[in-house]
């Protein structure tokens, strides 16, 4: 009797054996199909997908550029994609049109494409005009006599567009010290040309702003006559960046990253004003003895009166009608994160004094 048990026991034992070793098998891979799903997950949230904005890739000391160069767009949502140059006065239109997805221009422009039914909105401030950082200078040729307002009349004047702080804020300026600005031939020259036709006599002033300013400064032909800060205390100076409403509404979260990155950039550049002279001298290929201090908007957020400035002037021009534009219809701060925890705390302590 147990010499015929035995193989049956044997042969048992094994299939109990096998069957163990299949169901831990089992149990084993399908104890690790979670993690492995849980890591494919993970990989893929941590893949953040990239919107591409449209942006010119122009001869100018910008916060773009910084900000890339200096790796602020890098674990966002959002990175530039440069599209060539675009001159001055196509920036805001092209803005306007989705042609290009931002652009940094003075606000008048903004405005007036805002009158006409532009879809584009400001996001956030830009520089800052300060003493020792102004945002645009003007001069004349050592010889020409021209020293005061007065001596605009009948002179021809270099600037880089229509419609931007150059005409608007000079023309006040011109007025406020009783000069006929019909007497004064307008001229349109980019700032990186503007130095050589005012030494060549192609015209007897030129409005230049940063980082070509420095070097018709310390040209020795030619003479500083006054910068934007003694016109108006810097209050037209604020360039801020515009966004295209419907790129906006598309990619919210790639306009606060935006906006995130160019603030960061611009806090750096008020903190390290020397290095960021040489960034831009290397960007553009000058002496960066050349290349004049900037300074921006702490934070980027966006202020009402530089805005409020633009829209009186533009309507006593004639250029806007009276009512067409409030202050609220052309920027908003919300896709700025520094302004909205700003604003929080303003509203927790109004809220807070209000109690005590």
């Amino acid at each position: 009797m147990k010499a015929t048990h035995t193989p049956h026991r044997a042969r048992g034992l094994k299939r109990s054996v096998i069957t163990a070793w299949v169901a831990a098998a089992v149990l084993l891979q399908s104890g690790c199909k979670p993690h492995d799903g849980q890591a494919q997950t993970s990989a893929a949230s941590s893949r953040q997908e990239v919107t591409y904005f449209k942006y010119p890739d122009n001869p100018a000391f910008d916060l773009v550029y910084l900000a890339d160069k200096l790796g602020y767009f890098e674990n966002t949502s959002t990175r530039p994609k440069y599209v060539g140059k675009v001159s001055a006065p196509q920036i805001i239109p092209l803005v306007g049109t989705g042609e290009i997805d931002f652009g940094t221009r003075m606000v008048p422009l903004v405005i007036s494409a805002i009158a006409s039914g532009a879809d584009i909105k400001v996001v956030s401030a830009g520089g800052e005009t300060l003493p020792d950082a102004p945002h645009m200078k003007y001069f004349s040729r050592k010889d020409s006599g021209i020293r005061s307002p007065k001596d605009f009349e009948g002179k021809t004047v270099a600037f880089n567009s229509f419609g931007a702080c150059a005409e608007f804020v000079t023309k006040k300026y011109l007025s406020q010290h009783g000069v006929d600005v019909s007497k004064v031939n307008w001229l349109v020259v980019p700032d990186n040309q503007s130095q050589q036709a005012l030494v060549t006599r192609n015209v007897d002033i030129a409005i230049i702003h940063p980082p070509f300013s420095g070097a018709a400064e310390a040209d020795p032909q030619l003479h500083k006559l006054w910068s934007d800060w003694d016109e108006d205390r810097g209050l037209g100076g604020m360039a801020p960046y515009s966004v295209n409403g419907a790129f906006a509404r598309a990619h919210p979260q790639a306009v606060k990253d935006f906006v995130s990155a160019i603030a960061k950039a611009g806090n750096w550049v008020n903190a390290h004003p020397d290095e960021a002279r040489k960034l831009t001298a290397e960007r553009l290929g000058i002496d960066v003895n050349l290349v004049e201090r900037y300074a921006y908007v702490k934070d980027l957020v966006v202020t009402e009166p530089p805005i409020q400035y633009y829209i009186e002037i533009l309507e006593q021009a004639g250029k806007i009608p009276k009512g067409k534009v409030a202050v609220k219809d052309v920027y908003t701060n919300e896709y700025n994160a520094l302004a909205v925890r700003q604003s929080q705390a303003n509203a927790t302590a109004n809220e807070t004094g209000s109690r005590s």
